[in-house]
């Protein structure tokens, strides 16, 4: 490629790809792929997603007129050769940066952005309404609507909703499955496994007619006997033998498979399906990682592994060598992340309580319970992408003895609130939900950061809410909650490192509803919650060098809240002051307010600290921090204003 003019360089807009031939678009494609490479082994980011689809994206714009025909990318994790594409080419080196391309599909960045969603299994609903809105409008040429949805997010629930709706409105649309076998994790469940017999099976590769020939020739008496069967079960075999049916029988048509790396089979394909003026799922093979020899040739490993590539991981298109620890790092080394510690202590949660499982959704190393998977397999379950079903699951097994804990990044857990008021709180089971990514996450942004749980789960009957301020707090709270009779529990954790507090040789079980202090102090009290902790005593010693000694409490619980505590901190106080990384409307520092209101006690100045009523941006946890406040020099700056200003009469005094 390198005596070949580089024709990447002439691509602002997917337009110009219109006039280029296959072998020039081939050419491109092989751009794409090393663009990606190079930068996103430079600077990280997703990678093994984005390298799968970048024929079928140069594929697609190359027969769309993008933004007026709608590209939908499931999620957007695999986006990135669209946004090569699409006039940000010169911009990937700044994306998941703070002030950089998003991690993730967005409106507001480009044009050609039609969503701007991070959670899977949203583009078919997306596409369908997209779709159904050119139709109102009574548009005759209205613009095609493409969704790229991968087998991973095929198997959440909303995808069948909208391609039930679609059928049944014989909606055109057409819907790229993009079917590599992988999600971050290897795929789960019955549809995983239809999608790897007809992708691995070549005598599957046949549509209905092909099939009905096949069976109509069997020799005479199978033959015969076939044709005397009953409809259900001649359908139910012809079905093997034929995915499309499983489309068609739901009023869609199918293609495929197709070879997702064959820029000239995916146009054919596409081009039809685009004028068929019908709902139409073209089924793609792809292969996560392809092009670079450790994802693509890697097996199941590989390509979890080069899911996202850290930054500086690929040096001359291939893993960069490992760097040996200096003596230094080998003498101190970083505390252990909170999902590690979560993940080794259920496993002898596990060993002490056999009813114990841990259910993930797709996630099973985003949340630890790989651990488990490999300590306890017995005990461990994989949903797939489908974060309701989790929650139902784990009902059904609380129903009959079980202690299922539901291990879910908080932001994912906002997709089965329904399942979580209906099916667990109502029934007041014995279900915990170990919110992981609790807080500013940092480069996945404002569709990933899990900021709403404290505020979504509070007003929830029966619902108890625990968050540690360290690893060790980690420990002990997850052996509080699952030696809890009396209902569901909401325990929430941050992402990354600890703060180097020594684990517990044995987890001690903390009475519910019980905070404790662990500064005295006068004038203000600072109450953290979970890593609120931690600011809380960070400001407290910035204060202190300005003569304010103040008192730090850790509540340790957001409901029920330390009545008797937080009594005593109003009364010998004039300022009380509530550090959470959560939204303030409905959070901790108003479920403090309504503890003491609601007493009937004296109520003093409140001072809430928390994250901002709007969406916070992508970056660096440390720079958003700052950005919103959320910092220990920020805190003391807001008490020391706070305790100049004159103190407000109460009423009664």
């Amino acid at each position: 490629m390198t005596d070949r003019k580089r024709l990447l360089d002439q691509i602002e807009r997917p337009q110009d790809l219109h006039g280029l031939s296959e072998d020039e678009l081939r050419q491109v494609a092989d751009e794409v792929r090393s663009h990606i490479i190079d930068t996103v082994g430079e600077i990280g980011g997703h990678f093994g997603a984005n390298l799968g689809t970048v024929e079928l994206t140069v594929a697609l714009h190359s027969l769309l007129d993008s933004p007026r025909d709608k590209i939908l990318w499931d999620v957007g994790h695999q986006a990135y050769p669209h946004k090569i594409l699409t006039g940000r080419r010169d911009q990937l080196q700044t994306i998941r940066q703070y002030d950089g391309l998003a991690p993730f599909c967005a409106i507001h960045e480009s044009e050609h952005d039609i969503m701007g969603a991070g959670h899977a299994s949203t583009s078919i609903g997306y596409a369908v309404g997209l779709k159904e809105a050119m139709r109102l409008r009574g548009e005759a040429d209205a613009g095609k609507v493409v969704a790229v949805i991968g087998d991973g997010s095929m198997t959440g629930g909303v995808a069948f909703e909208a391609i039930s709706q679609a059928g049944g409105l014989g909606t055109p649309i057409v819907v790229v499955l993009n079917d590599n076998g992988m999600s971050i994790a290897p795929n789960v469940g019955a549809l995983s496994r239809y999608f790897n017999r007809v992708r691995l099976n070549p005598k599957l590769y046949r549509t209905r007619e092909g099939v009905e020939r096949k069976l109509t020739r069997l020799p005479a008496g199978i033959g015969h006997a076939f044709e005397h069967l009953g409809p259900q079960l001649k359908e139910s075999i012809k079905a093997f033998w034929a995915p499309g049916l499983f489309w068609e029988e739901l009023d869609w048509a199918y293609m495929g498979v197709i070879d997702g790396h064959d820029v000239h089979a995916l146009r054919e394909a596409l081009t039809e399906a685009l004028d068929a003026q019908r709902p139409v799922v073209v089924h793609v093979a792809t292969v996560k990682g392809k092009g670079f020899e450790a994802a693509e040739n890697g097996g199941l490993e590989g390509m979890e592994t080069w899911h996202a590539a850290k930054p500086k991981s690929i040096a001359n298109g291939a893993p960069a060598p490992a760097v040996a620890l200096s003596a230094a790092a080998k003498a101190n080394p970083a505390p252990p992340q909170y999902t590690k510690v979560f993940g080794e202590a259920l496993v002898r949660e596990v060993q002490r309580d056999p009813r114990i499982v841990g259910i993930t959704a797709a996630m099973n190393s985003g949340t630890g319970l790989n651990i488990l998977q490999k300590a306890e397999p017995a005990h461990y379950f994989d949903v797939g992408i489908a974060e309701q079903q989790g929650v139902l699951f784990a009902a059904g097994l609380a129903l009959e003895g079980a202690k299922p804990v539901v291990a879910v990044y908080s932001t994912f857990l906002q997709r089965a609130f329904d399942q979580i008021v209906h099916d667990v709180a109502l029934q007041s089971l014995n279900v915990v939900f170990a919110m992981d990514r609790a807080g500013l996450v940092g480069d996945d942004g404002p569709t990933h950061h899990g900021v709403f749980d404290i505020a979504y789960l509070r007003p929830l009957p029966n619902m108890v809410l625990m968050a540690p301020r360290d690893e060790a707090q980690l420990v002990h709270l997850l052996h509080t909650a699952l030696t809890y009779d009396d209902g569901p529990i909401g325990l929430r954790y941050p992402r990354g490192e600890g703060t180097g507090a020594p684990l517990p040789d044995q987890p001690q079980i903390i009475e519910i509803g019980t905070g404790e202090i662990l500064r005295e102090g006068e004038r203000v009290a600072i109450v953290g919650y979970g890593s609120g902790v931690a600011k809380a005593l960070e400001a407290a010693d910035l204060l202190a060098e300005s003569g304010i000694n103040a008192t730090v409490a850790d509540a340790r619980f957001a409901k029920p809240m330390d009545r008797a505590l937080l009594a005593q901190l109003a009364a010998e106080h004039e300022l009380l002051v509530t550090v959470e990384e959560g939204v303030l409307p409905g959070g901790f520092g108003t479920g403090v307010w309504e503890t003491l209101n609601d007493a009937g006690l004296t109520v003093p100045r409140i001072l809430r600290v928390g994250l901002p009523d709007r969406f916070v941006t992508h970056g660096k946890p440390a720079l958003l921090h700052a950005e919103v406040g959320f910092t220990g020099e920020r805190i003391a700056e807001r008490i020391e204003s706070a305790l100049r200003e004159p103190r407000p009469a109460l009423a009664g005094r």
